[in-house]
């Protein structure tokens, strides 16, 4: 019986197209779903999380990716993507399958909102390790060795062109480019400029660390959400609030996931504005999401967020000011 050694999966630094030019550079998609190494062993596929749960039971569309490998144990990189109708990526279409773990409601979704296992690197074939390798031989060995099938598949890469690729992504709906320089082995765990992601739009992981109640329409439920972010020091620090982009289902869900997280004082390392912090119910901060966002303002808030879903695949301490812009972590740690 084959078990493979566990990984960690190796993560991009946010960037901008001038750090990435040149002939040394592959360019993939930004698939905008969620990060999932795929253990292929024992006639089954695992499923982890980038924060190591494993997220089996909520894909079974994927164990036919079993036999994609030929029999080999293998170790894929890769991104669980939902498409909306237009074919394209779709985050929000992703949220319910993310969550749900009871079988019935499983199969229904897999039904409705079916996943394709997009595989974009390979750690371990056989009894071997791959990571040592360079990009452009573990994406030879990736296409070698993986067969695309229904619900997976093996995107192109493009050789330098990243301004080329990143107006494709644009025009295509995409959320962006990641460039990984082609001499680069795979570094489990670590982040590296050696993979840089460069964005079509602003989008950032972030803490909930309270709520407020909403009026209206929104009576006797979640009005704003009061979001953080941890700096380089590892404090955490107010970032703004989001009251847009959510569904009713959403915040009924949101309500339910921080009602017993409650506490007495804010969790912020830091004050929150008045009138932010009027009538807030505060909450420990062990919830992430995503906000999308327009920019960011000169103390560190966010203008303009529109909530995206909740990224149960992160951990508290990931989301980080740094994500904010490329240097913003130095300057709140400053």
């Amino acid at each position: 019986m084959v078990r493979l050694p566990a990984y960690a999966p190796m993560l991009a630094q946010l960037g901008t197209l001038t750090s990435v030019q040149g002939d040394d550079w592959a360019v993939e998609m930004k698939w905008d779903g969620v990060r999932a190494l795929a253990y292929v062993e024992n006639g089954a596929v695992r499923l982890m999380s980038r924060n190591g749960k494993d997220i089996t039971p909520a894909y079974p569309e994927l164990q036919l990716m079993a036999g994609a490998t030929g029999g080999r144990a293998a170790v894929l990189d890769g991104e669980v993507v939902a498409f909306d109708e237009a074919g394209r990526p779709s985050f929000e279409a992703l949220q319910p399958r993310m969550h749900q773990r009871n079988p019935a409601a499983v199969a229904e979704l897999t039904r409705v909102v079916p996943v394709t296992y997009m595989a974009f690197d390979i750690l371990h074939l056989g009894d071997a390790s791959t990571v040592s390798r360079p990009y452009t031989d573990r994406r030879e060995l990736l296409e070698g060795t993986v067969r695309p099938g229904y619900r997976w598949q093996v995107p192109v890469w493009f050789a330098d062109h990243a301004s080329r690729a990143f107006d494709s992504s644009r025009q295509l709906g995409l959320e962006g480019v990641v460039c990984k320089r082609m001499s680069s082995p795979y570094r489990p765990g670590r982040r590296s400029g050696e993979w840089t992601k460069v964005k079509n739009v602003s989008a950032v992981e972030v803490v909930i660390g309270g709520w407020k109640p909403g009026g209206g329409r929104r009576a006797g439920m979640i009005g704003s959400l009061l979001l953080g972010a941890y700096d380089l020091r590892g404090r955490l620090r107010y970032v703004g609030h989001v009251g847009t982009g959510f569904t009713q289902a959403m915040l009924r869900d949101l309500l339910e996931r921080l009602a017993p997280l409650e506490r007495a004082e804010p969790p912020f390392d830091e004050v929150v504005p008045r009138e932010h912090a009027r009538d807030a119910h505060w909450v420990e901060p062990q919830v992430v999401g995503e906000v999308q966002y327009a920019e960011v303002t000169g103390d560190g808030r966010l203008r303009h967020p529109s909530w995206r879903g909740l990224r149960p695949d992160r951990e508290p301490h990931e989301a980080t000011t740094a994500e904010l812009l490329p240097g913003a972590g130095d300057a709140a740690a400053g």
